[in-house]
C-alpha cells in the first residue's frame, strides 16, 4: 500500500551522504493525524530536538564537533521524519564552512523550508560546554501507584477526575510512557509531564491511560498531541501542559510539548537521555 511514508528513509537501507544535501530532509504533513483528533484546541507549544552528533570541516579541512538544539514551531504545517533529519545532519560531516554562524544559518534555512515554519537553531561546540547533570522532570511521580493494568492500546475512556474532588493546580510525572514508531515498529520510550489546573485528575486513571499507549504506533509529536487532546476533552482543565522527553535514538532526542498557554519547559536531560 502506498502511504505518505512509503518513500521515507526510515526503515530502509540508505547510503550515508558524503556531501551537504538539504534534499535529504523528508517532511510529513501534520494535518492527516490532527484530523483524527477532532476540533483542535487553541494551543501553544514546540517540538524540541537535541542533536549530539554534529560535525563539519573548517576552511582548512579540520573537523569541528558540536551539539545542537532545534526548536520546531508547533503550528508549522509539517514535521520532519527523524532518520531523514539524521542523514541531513550527517551531510555536513565532510563539508567546509567558514564558521559556526554559516552552519547555523544553513540549517535554519533548510529546516524552516522543510517544515514550513521558522525553526530556531543553536549550536554549541563541544569543547566549550560545561558538564550537564541529569534531572528528572519536575512534579509528583505517579509510577509508584499500586494498580492493575490490562489495557495497552489507546483508551482515553480510562481518564477520569476524582468524584467531588477539589479544583487543584498540580504537576504529575510518569516515566512509563512508551509508544512505537509507525514505520519500523521499534519502541519509543519517554518521560511525560502533565501540568494542569482544574478538576482533580484521578492519578490511577491517568497512569492507566499513559500505559495504554504502550502498543500505539505514532510519531512522538503526534502522541503528545493525542494525550493533550484526550485530557483536555475528558478532564476539562482550565489550563494544561503536556510535555514528553523521549529517549535518544540515532544521536537525536525529541521533546514535544503542547499547552493551553505560552509556557516554559525544562531543557534538562533526563537520565535516559
Amino acid at each position: 500500500m502506498n502511504t505518505p511514508l512509503t518513500h521515507a528513509p526510515l526503515g530502509q537501507e540508505v547510503v550515508y551522504p558524503t556531501a551537504y544535501d538539504p534534499t535529504l530532509l523528508f517532511p510529513i504533513d501534520r494535518a492527516p493525524n490532527r484530523q483524527t483528533l477532532g476540533a483542535l484546541p487553541d494551543w501553544a507549544g514546540a517540538d524540541i530536538w537535541n542533536a549530539y552528533e554534529i560535525s563539519w570541516l573548517n576552511t582548512r579541512g579540520k573537523p569541528i564537533v558540536a551539539t545542537a538544539r532545534f526548536v520546531f514551531p508547533h503550528d508549522s504545517p509539517r514535521l520532519v521524519e527523524s532518520k531523514s533529519f539524521k542523514l541531513y545532519l550527517n551531510s555536513f560531516n565532510d563539508e567546509r564552512f567558514a564558521d559556526e554562524k554559516e552552519v547555523c544559518a544553513r540549517m535554519r534555512t533548510d529546516l524552516s523550508a522543510a517544515c514550513g515554519g521558522a525553526v530556531e537553531v543553536e549550536l554549541a561546540p563541544v569543547g566549550g560546554q560545561a558538564a550537564q547533570s541529569y534531572q528528572p522532570l519536575e512534579g509528583i511521580n505517579i509510577d509508584g501507584i499500586d494498580v492493575d493494568i490490562e489495557v495497552y492500546t489507546p483508551s482515553p475512556e480510562l481518564l477520569q477526575c476524582v468524584p467531588g474532588g477539589p479544583a487543584v493546580e498540580e504537576t504529575l510525572v510518569s516515566d512509563l510512557l512508551k509508544s512505537n514508531c509507525p514505520v519500523t515498529g521499534q519502541p519509543d520510550w519517554a518521560s511525560v509531564q502533565i501540568r494542569y489546573t482544574g478538576p482533580q485528575i484521578d492519578r490511577s486513571a491517568l497512569l492507566k491511560y499513559i500505559v495504554s499507549l504502550r502498543r500505539h504506533d505514532e510519531f512522538h509529536e503526534q502522541c503528545v498531541e493525542k494525550m493533550y487532546c484526550d485530557i483536555w476533552r475528558i478532564c476539562r482543565p482550565q489550563s494544561l501542559l503536556v510535555y514528553a522527553r523521549y529517549t535518544r535514538r540515532g544521536g537525536l532526542d525529541i521533546n514535544p510539548w503542547r499547552a493551553s498557554h505560552a509556557a516554559e519547559v525544562s531543557q534538562a536531560r533526563t537520565v535516559r537521555q
